[in-house]
């Protein structure tokens, strides 16, 4: 685990606390009725890590057709994606590292489940690869934020859409194969592709 010490020393501005800008109704509803319970040893970033250690199960048991829990495993791991952002917010544990992590942590759930599901189930090639392509622009543009501006940038409310409508269609998509329902293909493929218009407004409220 040196390694990870080595980051920390070489990055320390990327691990130091920030203050929430804005706090939202849902960060205080899952304060009182979820957060609060939690160990405090539970961090954002532990949560963010967490959904990326999480998101090769999730994939194993819907690649081998375990629908059933599949759709259970990845709700339960997309719902961390709430829990690290408000727990961050409501204490004031923002890292520059967590708003690195978290949308990674996201794209790499979304990512694989759009490999598995979207091109076999849909029959929808393109939206696939707008969907894919999209989360790559994200990733680069925090890569390049990064290392050649020196800044981190946050997810806007567009993104935050965009992510909920990924989850949801993703959901639709799982609950069609485990009741056989192929009406629920055709409201998430239009489901996802809402969401790649959100995505885009993301992208221009970025500054591209």
């Amino acid at each position: 685990m040196s390694f990870i010490k080595d980051f920390k020393e070489r990055n320390v501005d990327l691990f130091d606390y920030l203050p929430a800008e804005e706090i939202h109704p849902h960060d205080h509803f899952l304060e009182n009725y979820i957060l609060r319970f939690l160990p405090k040893s539970v961090t954002p970033n532990r949560i963010s890590i967490f959904r990326i250690l999480a998101t090769p199960f999730v994939f194993l048991l819907i690649l081998f057709g375990f629908y059933n829990i599949g759709v259970v495993a990845f709700v339960l791991v997309a719902f961390t994606d709430a829990l690290d952002g408000s727990l961050a917010r409501t204490q004031n544990k923002i890292t520059k590292f967590g708003i690195l992590i978290d949308p990674l942590a996201d794209k790499l759930l979304i990512g694989s489940m759009v490999l598995l599901l979207v091109f076999k189930y849909l029959n929808n090639f393109w939206l696939g690869i707008a969907v894919l392509g999209i989360e790559i622009i994200f990733i680069s543009m925090a890569y390049l934020y990064r290392v050649k501006f020196k800044t981190v940038r946050m997810a806007n409310l567009w993104g935050k859409i965009k992510m909920f409508l990924q989850v949801l269609s993703i959901c639709l998509i799982l609950i069609a194969l485990v009741f056989e329902n192929p009406y629920l293909f055709n409201l998430a493929n239009m489901i996802l592709g809402l969401s790649v218009g959100f995505a885009l407004v993301s992208l221009f409220r970025h500054g591209i």
